[in-house]
């Protein structure tokens, strides 16, 4: 799930490039683990910064047009360029994992119930 150039242009400007990990959640769904790209993506060269959640669940539909709702809450790496698209993908199975083990920590996994991911009353969600 990618975040529009708007959302983009919104996060903090000295927040690091790099790969992190926290919680999402789609609508009012349940919160998942995730992993957060954040950076020019050096390997397909993009010329503007990204926000790519990588939600560590299989959904049965698309949800585009869904409110994405992310709580960072580590970090796992820098950003780095790659050789390859399989040196690309076998770092992203490394991060998935790390993330993984990560967000079973108590730290991180306190956060999963935060009322953040409550849409309050009233607030619908395009299906």
């Amino acid at each position: 799930a990618n975040f529009s150039e708007q959302v983009v242009e919104s996060f903090p400007s000295d927040l690091s490039t790099g790969i992190y990990c926290g919680w999402a959640c789609v609508g009012n769904g349940d919160v998942h683990k995730m992993v957060l790209s954040i950076g020019w993506n050096p390997f397909y060269k993009n010329i503007k910064k990204s926000v790519e959640t990588h939600i560590i669940h299989t959904f049965k539909d698309n949800f585009y047009g869904e409110i994405l709702s992310i709580v960072i809450t580590g970090y796992i790496r820098s950003e780095k360029n790659f050789s390859s698209l399989e040196a690309l993908i076998s770092a992203i199975q490394e991060d998935i994992e790390k993330a993984k083990r990560q967000l079973d920590l108590p730290e991180h996994l306190k956060l999963k119930d935060d009322n953040f991911f409550h849409l309050p009353e009233g607030k619908t969600v395009n299906h």
